[in-house]
């Protein structure tokens, strides 16, 4: 107060000065030589002011926290129906073409349609419209199949009334290839069906290998390095090994070698290997490399009888050169045996 006081004093007369102190401001001026000082308290509106700073500092972080929630329950809600839709075109990938994203937007067109709904869309319409035509060419491969095994069943009874000679031969030969695609197709169509049964019982994997062998009638070695017991269909794993054996006597170069490690089946030949495209995407029915003899559906039929068993067919390269195949079949587990001994107390 002073300060402002003795500059009035001395003054005379001049400016007003000021000075505030904390919440109270002070004005002191000259007055008909005095000095005039005035003190103005405006901690009220101080506090006011604080007050305000604080509910705007507290509404900014509320807001702050309720966009941050909005956002994130936002992200998360597309987030999670991006999740699904990669699951579902990863199952249709693998073969289960009865897989939909169904995303309720798709469905209904009242409902805004953002980027998600829309390539849930198009991924249900490319699943539906590639099942309508894998089914189409199913159809069309079993009746092919049927409609060519009545005049084969005549073909093969005229071939057989043939005079023997060299042209016969032909015609026999033939023949048998005709009745073996139709077989094939035929097989191809039930498997496709999806409706097979297998009828299991326990093997010894090594022997059955073995036997399979010596059916196909080719050079091949057989190697047991452990044998094992196996709980499987056996005409259908007889199927699988000799459709192996055969492809790599036509496809590929000897020796081949069948190696029974455990529940492991390899089928190695020393050729050029597999194509490409079959160690990608695995066999595929009437396509085979330029060049090469057969339908290309030895494999696939391998393939699908080796799913309908329960066991894993890879394709691979094998090491130094050639193809192999590994066939994994499901680990027989033999039930304990029921305790001996005389029956609790009190059962008869």
């Amino acid at each position: 107060l002073l300060l402002l006081l003795v500059p009035a004093l001395l003054l005379g007369s001049g400016p007003v000065a000021l000075l505030s102190l904390a919440a109270v401001l002070w004005a002191a001026g000259p007055a008909d030589g005095r000095a005039l000082a005035v003190r103005l308290d405006h901690s009220q509106s101080a506090e006011t002011i604080d007050a305000l700073g604080r509910s705007l500092l507290g509404s900014s972080l509320l807001a702050i926290g309720a966009t941050l929630v909005v956002g994130v329950f936002a992200v998360t809600r597309v987030t999670r129906r991006l999740h699904l839709t990669a699951r579902v075109a990863r199952r249709i990938s693998a073969g289960d073409l009865d897989a939909r994203v169904d995303d309720p937007r798709t469905k209904d067109p009242t409902r805004p349609q953002d980027e998600v709904a829309t390539v849930s869309g198009a991924l249900d319409t490319m699943a539906s419209s590639l099942q309508r035509k894998l089914q189409s060419e199913q159809r069309f491969t079993a009746d092919v199949a049927h409609e060519l095994r009545t005049p084969l069943t005549g073909l093969t009874a005229a071939a057989e009334l043939l005079p023997e000679g060299r042209p016969s031969e032909l015609v026999r030969d033939r023949v048998r290839a005709m009745r073996g695609l139709t077989e094939d197709l035929l097989e191809i169509s039930r498997l496709d069906a999806r409706n097979e049964t297998v009828d299991l019982a326990v093997h010894e994997l090594g022997p059955l290998a073995a036997r399979v062998v010596r059916a196909s009638g080719t050079e091949t070695e057989v190697r047991i390095v452990r044998d094992a017991p196996v709980e499987t269909d056996r005409r259908r794993l007889e199927r699988v090994l000799g459709n192996l054996v055969a492809n790599a006597h036509k496809h590929g170069a000897p020796p081949v070698v069948v190696t029974v490690d455990g529940p492991v089946v390899t089928v190695r030949d020393h050729g050029p290997g597999y194509p490409a495209y079959l160690l990608e995407s695995g066999p595929q029915r009437f396509r085979t490399e330029s060049g090469s003899k057969g339908h290309g559906l030895g494999l696939t039929i391998a393939a699908g009888q080796a799913e309908v068993i329960g066991a894993e067919l890879v394709f691979a390269a094998a090491p130094g050169g050639g193809a192999e195949a590994r066939l994994r079949l499901p680990a027989y587990v033999p039930l304990p045996d029921p305790p001996s001994g005389p029956p609790p107390d009190g059962n008869a």
